[in-house]
């Protein structure tokens, strides 16, 4: 066997030895991610908000029977610096009171359209006091998305995940093309 093959894989089987026991996503983790954070139950009420508005659920499951709103703090947990995570927190905590102050109601208190629409006008604003609350948005958007797209609803009933290199079919007519899941 050759030795620089050897090393090679010997780096990448350490390396991913290390890294897979902190993609850890069990319920100590989330309990974690809310003490550290210092998150209370109407802040995850709020995130929960939140996260419906960007993921309503209307042809597909909400992002909250998905269990994306812990993935976010997981992630804001996990992934963020401590300046960025203190950001995030004083973004979710500033949020219902903002759009109460800017809008009369808060997304929770929100129609689903009228909530989506509230959404795109606090992600549009240039207002100073508007920046913590555009980016924690900014930040709970990236990290929803990621968590929706990666969950095992999403990959096994949307989007089956098919191994590589698939099944040979020789000749198909492009109208019998079905969708392919773009992350494998």
């Amino acid at each position: 066997m050759d030795r620089r093959l050897a090393l090679k894989q010997l780096a990448l089987l350490t390396g991913a030895a290390v890294w897979i026991p902190s993609c850890d996503f069990s319920q100590e983790s989330v309990l974690d991610a809310y003490k550290k954070l210092q998150i209370t139950e109407s802040d995850k009420a709020t995130l929960t908000s939140v996260v419906n508005t960007i993921l309503p659920g209307v042809k597909l499951k909400k992002a909250e029977e998905v269990d994306v709103p812990d993935f976010v703090l997981i992630m804001a947990n996990d992934c963020l610096s401590d300046q960025d995570q203190a950001n995030f927190v004083a973004g979710l905590k500033a949020i219902d009171a903002f759009t109460e102050k800017s809008f009369g109601k808060t997304l929770g208190m929100m129609e689903s359209k009228e909530a989506a629409d509230t959404y795109r006008q606090l992600i549009s604003k240039e207002d100073g006091q508007a920046t913590k609350v555009k980016e924690f948005l900014t930040t709970t958007k990236r990290f929803a998305l990621q968590g929706f797209l990666t969950s095992s609803y999403y990959m096994t009933e949307i989007m089956p995940y098919n191994m590589i290199p698939g099944g040979y079919r020789g000749s198909v007519p492009v109208s019998e093309i079905e969708r392919i899941n773009t992350n494998g």
